[in-house]
């Protein structure tokens, strides 16, 4: 159990949250990997499992305090010291200003900046008196510009970033390795290919994001000496305007 160490992906879905839990699991860690509905984490843990990776699933709702605190304390006392933390969830919309509503702006909110907040606070509280671990939170082209319907999402996505920022900063000087990677294009999900199939074609050139290229360059910045740490990267298909 002393040797035993958890990575934690809260929002571990289908696509990008996946790969990163695998890739962790790969490296030797057990990937505690979490969604609100825990009967949807069962394909991607017989994955890892069939792959010869340890996993536990976890149905965890990251916007509730006390559901938050519980699943680090839980990792900690039944698998292990939670050395890496990847922040994954999504909440990508698109609505018009003048049809936004209070709900939508707030659950948006909530999923993309608050939940990250209190995930990123319990991370730190358990890695810091230990002087070691990664926090990584997912960033997306609305990081850093607003687009036209993208206020919601943007507003969180900005929230996030400077949150990164700030644990960077304050925690860095304590051992911690802060980082916001932003993905910059499509990702190769079922959602686009079934949206989007004109850019799905993409894929044969390369032109959408492989989630297992996104989770080796995950596992990359874990894996950084601390006199070389990256604080922010930025990820996207060479045909990708920005």
């Amino acid at each position: 159990m002393g040797e035993r160490k958890a990575a934690i992906v809260i929002g571990a879905g289908d696509a990008t949250g996946g790969a990163i839990a695998r890739r962790f699991a790969k490296g030797g860690y057990v990937a505690c990997v979490t969604r609100r509905s825990e009967e949807k984490l069962v394909p991607l843990l017989d994955q890892i499992r069939s792959e010869g990776g340890e996993a536990r699933g976890f149905g965890s709702d990251a916007r509730k305090e006390e559901e938050v605190a519980d699943l680090f304390a839980t990792v900690e006392r039944e698998v292990g010291p939670v050395e890496v933390m990847v922040f994954n969830i999504g909440a990508n919309v698109n609505f018009p200003i003048l049809e936004m509503t209070e709900r939508v702006y707030r659950k948006v909110w909530e999923m993309a900046a608050y939940s990250g907040f209190l995930t990123g606070r319990e991370a730190a509280r358990v890695m810091v008196p230990r002087g070691k671990g990664t926090i990584i939170f997912t960033g997306a082209t609305a990081s850093l510009r607003g687009g036209s319907g993208f206020s919601a999402f943007a507003g969180a996505k900005f929230a996030l970033r400077a949150l990164a920022q700030s644990m960077a900063r304050e925690l860095g000087p304590k051992g911690i390795h802060v980082a916001h990677p932003i993905i910059d294009g499509a990702i190769d999900t079922a959602f686009i290919r079934d949206t989007f199939p004109e850019r799905y074609k993409l894929k044969e050139e390369d032109g959408i994001l492989n989630p297992d290229h996104i989770a080796e360059m995950y596992w990359q910045l874990h894996m950084q000496p601390r006199d070389a740490w990256t604080h922010e990267l930025d990820l996207r298909p060479w045909m990708e305007t920005f």
